[in-house]
């Protein structure tokens, strides 16, 4: 996802080089749309990673402890 957003970044760029206000508006509206998805995924996806771990390092403590 992250590749799409570069590349309506890079479109936009060159569009608004151009001079055509319209699709560089477009590709810039998508490109920050992509952006603001894949930080909240990446968010969500990190604190879940955060929350598996704890849970597996707790349940191994738990496990070595016993005899």
């Amino acid at each position: 996802m992250l590749k799409w957003a570069l590349i309506a970044f890079i479109v936009a760029i060159i569009a608004g080089a151009l001079g055509f206000t319209g699709v560089a508006g477009a590709a810039a509206g998508i490109a920050k749309f992509l952006f603001f998805a894949f930080l909240v995924l990446f968010v969500i996806m990190l604190i879940a990673g955060l929350a598996a771990g704890r849970k597996v390092s707790t349940t191994v403590r738990d496990t070595i402890d016993r005899p």
